[in-house]
């Protein structure tokens, strides 16, 4: 089994299957929505999952570890427009596809640290970290973005077969 192969093939399936998700969100929608005083903002989630499948992925591919000082303060991505966001969601994935096609297999064992402020919250062999905090984290916020879309009343794309929306 090749799993430098699947790992490919799974990037190529759940990015394609967000970009579904990110095109289904209203031209015109409120960015500032939030479904919940504790949530995210719409668009901090879909700037999250444009961040995640993107820079995020290519620092666990590229790099060894990914630390931030104590003093570092994200500034997270808020696109201005739709259009915006998918631009920079299409521009990301080529130089991640080229990370994964390129990586020496001898790399996907070696670990792979996220540290901020001097505590380490990852520390994973680097096959694992990028199923858990690229792949599964995409997941997890593209179904997240689906509840914000439906309590929107938008249309919800299938994603492993056709939606209500479809039917």
């Amino acid at each position: 089994m090749d799993f430098q192969k699947d790992l490919i093939a799974e990037y190529d399936c759940e990015t394609a299957k967000t970009r579904k998700m990110l095109d289904a969100i209203p031209a015109d929608v409120d960015f500032n929505y939030k479904p919940h005083e504790k949530s995210m903002s719409l668009g901090r989630l879909a700037g999250h999952l444009t961040d995640m499948s993107g820079e995020f992925a290519l620092a666990i591919l590229t790099q060894d570890k990914l630390e931030f000082a104590a003093g570092y303060k994200h500034v997270p991505y808020i696109p201005a427009s739709k259009a915006e966001l998918l631009e920079k969601f299409d521009r990301g994935l080529p130089a991640i596809r080229a990370a994964l096609t390129a990586a020496a297999p001898a790399r996907w064992d070696e670990h792979w640290k996220f540290i901020h402020a001097g505590k380490t919250f990852i520390d994973a062999p680097r096959h694992q970290a990028f199923r858990e905090t690229v792949l599964g984290h995409m997941i997890h916020h593209r179904a997240q973005l689906g509840v914000y879309l439906r309590l929107l009343d938008a249309k919800i794309p299938g994603m492993y077969g056709p939606s209500a929306d479809e039917k």
